[in-house]
């Protein structure tokens, strides 16, 4: 049994308090300097969040600390995460003072014996380990510290959600191919992909003329005959393909273009075969396939993957209890997850593929039935909760707002009106979530609520997902709710730091009472003096944890969730649990449903002409181009481009304008406005306009390369359109085409 507060050495020098001691005085040294004199040196010190954090994560990344120094170390890092740029001088201040307090712990535990510095001697990585809680700490181990990982491939595999072991190892494999099926040479067919198994019996290097190409050229054999493969531009595999060296090759065959040789192999995958007792695990099996990025490849992965499983898999906690898999004839853990990354021969490949193996339904069950667990946990706890906030229904406020709106409201907003009145005046904390179609009017819902909330002598705030969204909710309550004496403030993530100081001293002081704005909202720095209700807009682009922070800003407010994301009911109540779920399912009268076309590029014309009609009727469109993480300045490129043009060919005499996430505040401000007052006729955009611009002129929503978004995007970009009695268009342009109208 391994004491859980043994030291885990990562590296082999000794793990001293004087040594660390030396650490603490070199980090301490810039951030005492910075304090000294009332800070009078803090403008001259740079960088001193990226040294800290880097060097609190190297020091993390030498060895295991006890658990209470780890802790300090981490705190320190966090403290330093923010960009000393965009913090006010008095949050600079207050941070180096917090650091130096937590400096003063790490100096006094580093010299107290009960931390274990001089306790037993530390067990090496390679050991195994027993203890559950010493178990647990290596399945939580960020996946930086993984052998052959390090910082750069660490921001490679954080695109894929993944940051410790765990999350690694329940990344599932988009697909399989099984490549466990070795074909005679002698049997290829052209134009068929195939993996063989083969000696290298001719191994030849050579240049091109060029001198910028390498090309190694092999010829495999078995016992029915030849096949040559040719490699480009990998040179290092001439150390590996070497004559006498046992293949495999998984690839396309296609006739040779050498006589001698009948056959020659465009090779996708290749394995050398090591000893007989080494499974292979690029060929040669049924082979996972992974979700690639640009400089990390699914090859790549496998391996990861492989020295995971033999280093971390025996430490995974089996949760489910015996006669609850028994009863639903689900695989233990370990084995689960072993067979989702490395399937066993003879699994069926239509069940790995749509993910029905009883590894795959495991995975899912454990997930789901751990979050039914926690939810139903939190449900149970806020139930037990004793509201802290008290909204008076009789306010007066509510009577104004309804008497200003220049609508009526739907039965079906009527409805939820009355639903979120009654829980915000009974003794339980409110936690629901209003879900509607895109245009059917949840936002005047929110403002009804946070006028409750303000009449009754409270903040309330609201966070959306976007800065343009945040603008837009900002400029239509101000416009609603500042004829009845309310105080609507922004609060933003940029900007000038005097502005951001004004507001914030107004939502701190409480004269701003309706506080609008992206994650600033939750930033350090931003304080409310009496928040009673947050509203969150689209929860599918927040996390839980964001969520929380910024209903922690309050007394236990009430929380209602915004959603327009199309959610099944028995959805909602697996992924919502905690929250209680309200449907506006009807739309304003007059509304006329958005006419779908999903075209190819040679139906462009086609699209080009039903956007250039709806201009010359006085109408506006949008022209959306994806943008995607790993190539955004390539999609940049391409949707200016495709401003211009537009401008120049197809749209010439209608005014064009660009948008996108790269422009500052102020620019997207000006652009937003000359399209809303008309200016502007046709916006082309990134995907910030996919959730929350409203400007019900326009009517034609196209969507470049419409294959590259989820259907959730889709949804909410042809939300942007049918805002008004007028026919509206979706034109979705794609580079592959099955359908047609839907």
């Amino acid at each position: 049994m391994i004491r859980s507060d043994a030291v885990i050495r990562r590296s082999s020098e000794p793990n001293s308090p004087e040594q660390f001691q030396r650490w603490l005085d070199l980090v301490a040294r810039p951030i005492e300097f910075a304090t000294r004199d009332a800070f009078a040196h803090l403008p001259t010190v740079k960088n001193l969040n990226r040294f800290v954090s880097s060097q609190v994560m190297q020091a993390l990344s030498d060895r295991v600390y006890p658990r209470a120094i780890e802790a300090a170390l981490l705190q320190l890092r966090g403290l330093f995460l923010e960009d000393q740029q965009r913090l006010l001088p008095e949050d600079q201040q207050r941070r180096l003072q917090e650091a130096g307090v937590l400096l003063g712990v790490l100096r006094k535990a580093a010299h107290d014996p009960a931390q274990g510095w001089n306790g037993p001697e530390p067990v090496a990585l390679s050991e195994p380990v027993i203890d559950g809680t010493s178990s647990r700490l290596w399945w939580e181990q960020p996946i930086r510290f993984v052998k052959g990982v390090g910082p750069k491939r660490t921001m490679l595999l954080q695109r894929f959600g993944i940051e410790t072991v765990e999350d690694a190892l329940w990344t599932v494999p988009w697909r399989y191919e099984d490549r466990s099926v070795m074909t005679p040479i002698g049997q290829l067919v052209p134009g068929v992909q195939a993996s063989i198994c083969g000696v290298i019996v001719r191994s030849e290097a050579k240049k091109a003329r060029s001198r910028r190409l390498t090309i190694l050229d092999i010829v495999v054999e078995d016992s029915t005959g030849r096949l040559q493969a040719v490699f480009f531009n990998q040179s290092f595999l001439e150390q590996l393909f070497t004559v006498g060296t046992s293949i495999m090759l998984t690839g396309r065959v296609v006739v040779g273009a050498q006589g001698w040789v009948a056959m020659r192999m465009e090779v996708a995958q290749y394995e050398v075969i090591g000893s007989e007792t080494e499974a292979p695990l690029h060929v040669g099996r049924i082979v996972p396939v992974y979700h690639e990025t640009k400089g990390w490849t699914s090859r790549q992965m496998r391996g990861l993957m492989k020295s995971l499983l033999d280093t971390h898999l025996a430490e995974s906690q089996e949760l489910l209890p015996v006669p609850l898999r028994a009863r639903y004839r689900l695989p233990p853990i370990q084995q689960a997850i072993q067979d989702v990354h490395f399937p066993q021969f003879g699994t069926d490949g239509g069940q790995l593929d749509r993910g029905i193996t009883p590894a795959h339904r495991r995975l899912a069950f454990e997930e789901l039935f751990l979050l039914q667990l926690a939810l139903a946990s939190r449900q149970r706890t806020m139930k037990e909760e004793i509201k802290q906030v008290s909204f008076n229904s009789k306010t007066p406020l509510l009577g104004k707002l309804d008497r200003t709106l220049p609508f009526e409201l739907t039965a079906a907003q009527e409805r939820v009106n009355r639903e979120i009145l009654s829980d915000m005046t009974s003794h339980k904390p409110m936690n629901r979530l209003v879900q509607g179609d895109v245009g059917s009017g949840k936002t005047i819902v929110a403002v009804q609520a946070m006028v409750l909330a303000c009449g009754s002598g409270y903040q309330a705030a609201l966070m959306a997902p976007t800065e343009i969204l945040a603008e837009q909710h900002y400029w239509t309550m101000k416009g609603l709710l500042e004829p009845l004496g309310l105080s609507v403030a922004l609060v933003r993530g940029g900007g000038r730091a005097a502005a951001r100081k004004t507001i914030r001293e107004q939502v701190a002081s409480g004269a701003a009472q309706i506080v609008i704005g992206t994650h600033a909202v939750i930033q350090q720095g931003v304080t409310f003096a009496k928040l009673g209700l947050a509203v969150v807009d689209e929860q599918h682009r927040f996390g839980v944890l964001q969520r929380k922070t910024l209903i922690e800003k309050g007394y236990k407010p009430d929380v209602l969730v915004l959603t327009a994301t199309p959610i099944p009911r028995t959805l909602a109540m697996t992924v919502y649990g905690d929250l209680d779920v309200s449907v506006i399912d009807q739309m304003p009268p007059g509304r006329k449903p958005v006419r779908t076309f999903l075209l190819s590029g040679s139906q462009r014309g086609r699209a080009y002409q039903i956007l250039r009609d709806e201009l010359r009727n006085g109408r506006q469109a949008y022209v959306v181009y994806p943008l995607v993480e790993e190539s955004e300045k390539t999609d940049l490129q391409a949707a200016m481009q495709g401003a211009e043009q537009l401008q120049a060919d197809e749209l010439a005499g209608f005014r064009v304008g660009l948008l996108h996430g790269r422009m500052k505040s102020e620019e997207k401000e000006r652009i937003m406005a000359s399209y809303k007052n008309g200016e502007i006729q046709v916006l082309v955009s990134t995907t910030v306009v996919e959730v929350g611009v409203d400007v019900s002129n326009a009517t034609v929503m196209m969507i470049e390369h419409a294959e590259r978004f989820g259907l959730a995007q889709l949804h909410q970009l042809r939300g942007r359109v049918g805002r008004s009695g007028h026919q509206s268009y979706c034109l979705l342009m794609a580079s592959w085409v099955s359908g047609g109208k839907g």
